[in-house]
């Protein structure tokens, strides 16, 4: 953000959807993106303590995004400071950003769970960061490097791992569609937070785009396409009875306040790659709250594909890393050619 950073317009890794990081981005911006991917993680067990107490997917979806736009409200007023021009010159790219990256995601993901096993379902929705590589590539021309795509390979084949898709999973068509669905909004929710937002907070961004998710929720519940159905019965989680109130609070204040907040601003710091990529641990942290929470341990070939998936991100970052320290050589200046010694070549410095 330019106006709270001070950059120069044009150097913020935001600047380019999915741009290479700087090296002092990268250290800050990937413990925002730990954090976020573990708050989203975090989401699992509370919602299915809910959904176990009578609760429909979408009433708990509604709730959560609902209670984070009402929480955000009054700190992005304050943020905002009357500069209410930021907020019309962006209202697009949030209303965008909260009916697809939010709503529609979860929407198509909850679908896709009524026809098809969980583990499939996840696993088509986190072929969002795929597609995030593949709309650098052909939308901005970043062709992906070796480094990339093999961490595309290791991070998509360690989810086949962590998700044991060789259990009970089903597969069908209106589901896979479902899922492919919340694939795309998931892409979209790592490009279009890595968009160069002037003046816009992150905090401010995220309450926008959940007072547009959360209309685009109300108005498919009134539609019937999402059927909305809560209670006030107690859940229970790691063998405690809990009111179901708790249950809501942490899905409003850490798995939506805090994953969102802290993910637009780990995705402005590191770009969409690589944030996609990070974004992959949300598997792995959802394993440990489930195996705290619900006391369901993870297999020994979930743990190896929990190493796979921390394989890829770290060949992602290391691809990354190459690109922003590799040093630009300048041309010779034109006083230094003479017949007898002609100006040197200026060496390419391959991306």
């Amino acid at each position: 953000m330019t106006a709270a950073t001070g950059r120069r317009p044009g150097s913020s890794p935001a600047a380019r959807a999915g741009g290479r990081p700087g090296v002092t981005a990268l250290g800050p911006g990937l413990v925002l993106a730990l954090v976020s991917a573990a708050t989203f993680g975090s989401s699992g067990p509370f919602a299915k303590a809910l959904l176990d107490s009578g609760w429909s997917p979408g009433a708990a979806v509604t709730a959560r995004i609902g209670g984070a736009a009402l929480l955000l409200l009054v700190p992005s007023v304050l943020l905002l400071r009357g500069r209410w021009h930021v907020l019309r010159r962006h209202a697009a790219l949030m209303v965008v950003y909260g009916v697809v990256a939010m709503a529609a995601v979860q929407l198509a993901f909850f679908n896709a769970v009524t026809t098809l096993s969980v583990g499939v379902a996840l696993l088509l929705e986190y072929l969002g960061v795929v597609l995030v590589v593949v709309w650098l590539w052909v939308r901005h021309g970043q062709r992906p490097r070796r480094w990339t795509l093999a961490g595309v390979v290791l991070s998509v084949a360690g989810l086949v791992l962590v998700l044991d898709l060789g259990g009970a999973a089903s597969v069908d068509l209106g589901g896979v569609l479902w899922g492919l669905g919340a694939a795309v909004g998931l892409a979209a929710y790592f490009v279009l937070s890595a968009r160069e937002a002037a003046g816009l907070p992150p905090l401010v961004m995220a309450c926008g785009g959940m007072v547009a998710a959360t209309v685009a929720l109300v108005l498919a519940g009134a539609l019937g396409v999402m059927p909305m159905t809560a209670g006030t019965q107690d859940v229970v989680l790691a063998g405690a009875v809990l009111p179901w109130w708790l249950a809501v609070l942490e899905l409003v204040v850490v798995a939506a306040v805090l994953a969102y907040a802290t993910g637009i601003a780990a995705t402005r710091r590191l770009g969409s790659k690589v944030a996609g990529f990070v974004g992959l641990t949300e598997v792995m942290f959802s394993l440990v709250f489930a195996w705290v929470l619900l006391g369901e341990l993870p297999l020994p070939v979930q743990l190896a594909g929990g190493a796979l998936i921390v394989a890829g991100v770290l060949a992602v970052r290391y691809d990354e890393l190459r690109g922003a320290v590799q040093p630009v050589v300048p041309p010779a200046p034109p006083s230094a050619a003479t017949p007898d010694a002609p100006a040197a070549a200026t060496p390419s410095v391959t991306p």
